[in-house]
């Protein structure tokens, strides 16, 4: 679609413009989910953007980096399922344990969402760092790290409530 003598710009422009429609309703036949089939769509032509120079059929190219990018969205939410429905099973075979001071679950609840996850996951759900990891999609050192750090941003917290109280 690139004629020589115009720019990169126009040409990506004008093939967005051609092909992005299509794509997209493509897109949200298989996901069945407007905002995450524009999502994948939008991904594939970045993806695109950043090989421009190096991709001869953008047109291919845009549809199997879009296939893929739906096959992963497909495989992250049987991911999410299955943690779902082991932590719910695990939660009604569990014996009910003493209820969570309730200072400290309002210490938990009020952490950042980069840290309150992993904390809600591993020691709440009792999950392994390594399913946490593959959960959030992080690394594994990333988790202990964020655990770390919410630790202390717990530990410090406390010791200011307890220094009030006295």
């Amino acid at each position: 679609m690139k004629r020589p003598g115009r720019s990169r710009e126009r040409a990506a422009s004008e093939l967005f413009a051609a092909l992005y429609p299509r794509l997209a309703g493509w897109c949200r036949r298989l996901v069945d989910d407007d905002g995450t089939a524009h999502e994948i769509a939008s991904e594939a032509f970045t993806r695109l953007w950043a090989r421009w120079t190096a991709v001869t059929e953008p047109q291919g190219f845009l549809y199997v980096t879009a296939a893929n990018l739906v096959r992963d969205h497909w495989r992250r939410l049987e991911r999410e399922r299955r943690a779902l429905r082991r932590v719910t099973a695990e939660a009604a075979v569990a014996p009910s344990a003493e209820p969570a001071d309730p200072s400290v679950r309002l210490l938990v609840h009020s952490l950042p969402d980069r840290l309150r996850v992993p904390i809600l996951l591993h020691y709440y759900a009792d999950m392994p760092i390594r399913e946490v990891a593959v959960l959030t999609g992080r690394k594994e050192g990333t988790v202990k790290a964020d655990l770390h750090a919410a630790r202390e941003l717990l530990r410090a917290h406390l010791r200011r409530s307890l220094d009030h109280t006295r």
